[in-house]
């Protein structure tokens, strides 16, 4: 059983009974105090969606959850659902749009790196890779000269996100971006 502060994001644990993925972690070291960090976690339950904010002494220990995570790709939109299919036997795993909305805005047909995290046979998550590729739908045109350095742009990538860019970045172009921070890495390899 891992302490608190071994957890990282996008774990799964079980907490009051129930499998939590956690989505975010925050570290903080009281003044004053004896002893060590205390860990702040925001945790949605896999299953329902529910929401619940705990705090954690580094040495407070937290059980993994059972879960498997299979490699898969983005297969189509059924209705309110995103459909994955797994890369090894093609079994298709079934998301709502809801549980998934803050990573379907990295999702397009080449994003390669997706995990679907299974929990007691059932489909509850998505982990994407560390960044993305995709392309620049709308955004102001590009200025002829514009340095590296210089000023940034809003842009509008195919998938409806819309993330600040380099004033040289044009409607067309592929970029990369970071899908935690959500921020532009830079202009794609390919395409």
């Amino acid at each position: 059983m891992p302490k608190a502060s071994e957890i990282k994001k996008n774990n799964t644990v079980v907490f009051d009974g129930k499998t939590c993925i956690v989505r975010d972690i925050e570290r903080s070291v009281p003044q004053g105090r004896a002893g060590g960090s205390i860990y702040r976690m925001r945790m949605y339950d896999v299953v329902t969606g529910a929401k619940y904010d705990e705090t954690f002494k580094d040495s407070d220990t937290l059980d993994m959850a059972d879960l498997i995570r299979r490699p898969a790709m983005f297969s189509y939109i059924d209705g309110e659902e995103y459909v994955f299919m797994d890369k090894e036997d093609y079994t298709p795993y079934h998301l709502s749009k809801e549980s998934i909305e803050n990573e379907a805005l990295f999702i397009n047909e080449e994003t390669d790196g997706i995990q679907v995290v299974i929990v007691s046979e059932v489909p509850v998550a998505l982990d994407l890779p560390m960044s993305v590729e995709l392309e620049v739908v709308e955004t102001d045109p590009s200025i002829k000269g514009a340095s590296a350095t210089s000023r940034t742009k809003p842009a509008t990538l195919s998938t409806g996100l819309v993330v600040q860019v380099p004033e040289y970045i044009s409607t067309g172009e592929w970029i990369k971006v970071n899908t935690e921070e959500r921020k532009f890495q830079s202009r794609a390899d390919k395409h």
